[in-house]
């Protein structure tokens, strides 16, 4: 991945301090800053902010690569103990989470081969914890775009998850979007463990 300073970065913020801190999932692929991984005595806390495929989806192959190498990095990690994963994914999982379905297949973040990324990593044992708790709600977006009137008339997309081990879901009390906080084109996101 090519370096874009200030442009993808992440960051944690956490007052229990962490085992270990990973930045990125080796040296090589760390140049964007994209991946954090803390590692409590009980799980891993991993957040990310995935690559975007590009309007035109000419970055779209790259992050298909990308999507395989996260799964494979959650996958080791999920054998050692539950992992929290988080972030912008950059992928509307299903029609439930985007406004305007129809008039977005095939657009960037809601391609068929996006979207079945997701399903693959979820098949990997992990769990989309605000659909489990939200199954059918279609109303709650995470992101929209600056557009004027867009976000008044909530045309958005749900393209930012808290994703768990499934193994892990009996310590996972609420999974919310707080919609309702401005601020940005993304609002933010709450996991409530109860433990």
């Amino acid at each position: 991945m090519q370096k874009k300073k200030d442009y993808s970065g992440t960051a944690i913020f956490t007052k229990s301090k962490p085992l270990k801190v990973t930045y990125g999932m080796d040296e090589e692929r760390n140049s964007e800053g994209r991946m954090i991984t803390l590692e409590f005595s009980d799980f891993y806390v991993v957040t990310m902010y995935t690559p975007n495929s590009k309007r035109d989806l000419s970055r779209l192959e790259e992050r298909l690569e990308w999507e395989d190498l996260v799964q494979g990095y959650l996958d080791k990690l999920n054998q050692k103990k539950p992992v929290i994963f988080c972030g912008d994914l950059n992928v509307a999982h299903t029609e439930l989470d985007v406004k305007n379905d129809r008039a977005n297949q095939g657009n960037s973040g809601f391609t068929q081969v996006e979207r079945e990324k997701m399903n693959g990593l979820l098949d990997l044992g992990f769990t989309d914890t605000y659909r489990y708790f939200n199954p059918a709600r279609d109303d709650q977006f995470t992101w929209w775009s600056y557009m004027k009137g867009v976000r008044e008339r909530n045309i958005g997309w749900r393209i930012d998850y808290f994703i768990v081990s499934t193994s892990f879901m009996n310590t996972i009390s609420n999974s919310d979007i707080h919609d309702h906080v401005y601020g940005s084109d993304h609002c933010p996101i709450v996991l409530e463990l109860s433990k």
